[in-house]
């Protein structure tokens, strides 16, 4: 850890976010953690996995 990193978390522990911003903040890892979760349940859906196309080929 550098020096600009803990002049950041002191400005931080300042001068803290509006709750507003922590709250959208864990929303977003809260999303993410669903998605995450459904995802290995139910693994990857084969409509949405690309298949490779070859090297001289373009698709229009």
């Amino acid at each position: 850890m550098n020096l600009f990193w803990l002049i950041r978390m002191r400005r931080w522990a300042q001068n803290p976010p509006p709750m507003s911003r922590v709250l959208l903040v864990l929303g977003v890892i809260a999303v993410c953690l669903v998605l995450f979760g459904i995802e290995r349940i139910w693994g990857w859906p084969d409509w949405l996995t690309v298949e490779p196309i070859g090297r001289g080929m373009r698709r229009f």
